[in-house]
Order: C-alpha cells, then structure tokens, then sequence
C-alpha cells in the first residue's frame, strides 16, 4: 500500500470506532435494532492489501469495539470471520473484476455493492448475534436482531458509501 492510503486506512480505522463506541453502541431502538458501522473498514479495506494484515486489523477494530461495550470477544469473532471469507464474497459480488483486480467499491453498480455489504453485513450479524446468545432455542431472536440491525447497518453503511465517495 502506498502511504497515502495507509494514511487513509488510520484515519478511517480510528473514526469508524470512535462513531461506533462514542454514538451507535448507545442506540438500542426497540431492544434488538443496533447498528454496526465499525465494519466499513473491513469492506473498504485495499483489495490489493495484504489478506493477513486485515485478519489482524479485523481482530482488532472487534476487540477495541468489545473492550468499549463489554462484550466478550463476539465483535472481534464476527469481525475476523467476515475479513477470512471476504475474498469469496469479493468473488461472488462483482465476479471477474474481482479476479482481475479491477474494482473500485464506489465506481461499480449499485446492485453490486448492496449485494457485497448486504451479505457481508448479514454474515456479520449472524455471527455476532448467534454468539452474543449462544443457544439455538433461542433461534428467533437471533434471526430477528440479525435481520433488523442489518437493515439499519446497511441502509447506513450504503449511506456512507454513497456521501463519502468521490466523484470524478
């Protein structure tokens, strides 16, 4: 990576947990409606980066959201778990121009990227809810916070994507 987008990388690394840690983690809309923007990094990370870095990144921005919100390690699992599998998601996303390294998150269509947050936003929480209550009796209210709190993330995450990406 070049220096700039290293730089870039910090600045956006260190504003998505301060969003998340000093605003979001205190919205709790009708008990399960969260949202989780911190994962922005994740998906806006360089493709061209190195795969083993953002794992550990991903570790990290999960682990300093759960030391803010007392929550045991499932940000840091959900986190890592989505930077592991990103490649694929990449693949199944935007197809061949993810295999010729071609792809500019912001310049491709709109279908393509709400297919590549949506799905990674849903792995996300999945996860994080399912080992948040660690209980399969208590499948409904996992799939209920998965699918409320997705549609608040993505609808936020598409928001940021869409004011904060430059136009040529």
């Amino acid at each position: 990576m070049q220096n700039n987008a290293i730089l870039i990388n910090v600045v956006r690394f260190i504003l998505l947990i301060l969003i998340q840690v000093l605003l979001l983690n205190h919205i709790n809309f009708l008990g399960y409606i969260n949202p989780y923007v911190y994962i922005l990094f994740i998906l806006l990370f360089p493709l061209n980066g190195n795969k083993g870095l953002l794992i550990f990144l991903s570790f990290v921005l999960g682990l300093t959201v759960d030391i803010f919100g007392d929550s045991g390690g499932v940000h840091a699992a959900a986190s890592v778990f989505i930077a592991y599998i990103r490649p694929w998601i990449l693949k199944f996303s935007f197809g061949i121009s993810y295999e010729h390294n071609n792809i500019k998150i912001n310049k491709t269509s709109l279908a393509q990227r709400f297919t590549y947050v949506s799905v990674m936003v849903l792995l996300h929480h999945i996860i994080l809810f399912w080992l948040e209550v660690f209980s399969v009796s208590h499948i409904l209210l996992i799939l209920k916070s998965t699918l409320f709190s997705g549609i608040f993330s993505i609808i936020l995450l598409m928001s940021f994507l869409t004011l904060f990406s430059r136009k040529n």
